[in-house]
């Protein structure tokens, strides 16, 4: 009989579970959620955070990297993406939009799988977050804003049969570390925007994770932009659960300095007729690294499924580097599925192209990088939201140039 030796926890772990008896202690909840986030304790102490040994952490060694961990020291108030936005908090009213007040017991926790160390954290430290519900057959011109301005938020968000919405969640701050997991479920014949940016601060650390329900017929755009931060990993794991539904996400890593992003995708396809795609550009410079994971599982059931996913990088250092691990997993024989991964300099014929007629190198270099960029934001639907994501695309390019 093998018996596994406890593991001796890091510096960074014993401050880890002082955080977790202190959220303990401040939320009160319902016996079955008390467990719960017991558990997710109890998961944290057995396994520690995860090491390149994990296979889902084997580009983000997060117990390598983690040395110290600290509260945030301030809750910068993020530029709304959108103009009109309206924050989800208990006292705003927007028609159409059920808002509740947050509590633990609403936040749906759940049993956790042994490598889910985002959704084991958040689970034990949440203390805050929004909880809304868009009603059935309502359409919500007014972007609704989720600002994750505590340490450790905890997001629930259903939209009803027939309604849509654009919801944008924002996470900023300048130092330490923070988690926020949001659950956003679709019913039948839904249609939404979900918009996530994370513009930390050089020494933040934050650790992110949407999941998704997809009702019957449902419609969810995902765009995820990842600019700034030590260390961020952002998760999104999609439940393709209705049939006819469609998934489109697209997504923007600017990583520089020496930041390390990582973006893992798990999408599940369960059932006939059903369509996602996925779309990453990503910058890396300086020292930066990232890392995309993209895994598409499609069932047995699942016939007619169409599935397409690309992941493209330009390194602008000779000291950036990026991980690209793009997966499919088919069990159905009738079916369109395709994957691609790219990481590449600069074409240099293009540069002298532009070169070559009289624009500078450092100009050439931009338009180029700019163009890259915006091939994957510019296929965006909404117009307001492509000129506010060009809009920061440009300013980081200008400042990382």
């Amino acid at each position: 009989m093998n018996i596994q030796a406890p593991i001796k926890h890091t510096a960074a772990e014993e401050v880890l579970f002082q955080f977790c008896d202190a959220a303990n202690a401040a939320v009160a909840c319902s016996e079955e959620s008390q467990k719960l986030r017991e558990a997710a304790v109890a998961q944290l102490r057995d396994n520690g955070f995860p090491t390149r040994r994990v296979e889902s952490w084997h580009y983000t060694d997060l117990r390598a990297a983690v040395k110290q961990l600290s509260t945030p020291t301030g809750s910068r108030v993020p530029t709304p993406l959108l103009a009109g936005s309206k924050v989800l908090s208990a006292d705003t009213h927007i028609a159409g939009v059920k808002i509740e007040p947050w509590s633990a017991d609403k936040a749906q926790f759940a049993s956790l799988e042994s490598d889910d160390a985002i959704g084991q954290i958040n689970t034990a430290l949440a203390t805050c977050g929004s909880i809304a519900t868009v009603e059935a057959g309502q359409t919500i011109d007014t972007p609704l804003s989720i600002e994750n301005r505590g340490a450790h938020a905890r997001n629930v968000v259903s939209i009803g049969a027939g309604a849509s919405a654009t919801i944008i969640e924002s996470v900023s701050g300048d130092d330490g570390f923070s988690s926020d997991v949001t659950l956003i479920s679709l019913a039948e014949g839904a249609k939404a925007t979900y918009v996530a940016t994370c513009e930390k601060g050089a020494d933040a650390i934050q650790l992110g994770q949407l999941r998704v329900a997809l009702g019957k017929d449902a419609n969810l755009d995902i765009v995820i932009f990842n600019a700034g931060g030590r260390l961020i990993r952002r998760e999104i794991i999609v439940l393709v659960e209705g049939e006819g539904s469609k998934l489109d996400i697209k997504g923007v890593n600017l990583i520089g300095g020496d930041s390390h992003i990582d973006v893992t995708t798990v999408l599940q396809h369960t059932v006939p007729n059903t369509v996602s795609e996925q779309l990453f550009r990503n910058i890396s410079t300086g020292k930066g690294q990232g890392v995309f994971q993209g895994q598409i599982k499609v069932h047995q059931i699942a016939q007619k499924t169409d599935a397409q996913m690309a992941c493209n990088t330009l390194l602008l250092s000779d000291d950036a580097s990026f991980s690209a691990k793009p997966e499919l997993e088919i069990f159905a024989d009738d079916v369109i599925c395709a994957h691609g991964a790219t990481v590449a300099e600069l074409d240099e014929d293009h540069l002298f192209y532009l070169c070559a007629r009289g624009i500078t190198e450092r100009t050439a270099r931009a338009l180029l990088v700019e163009a890259f960029v915006d091939e994957a934001v510019e296929q965006i639907e909404n117009e307001a939201l492509v000129e506010a994501l060009e809009t920061r695309i440009g300013a980081w390019l200008e400042a990382n140039g």
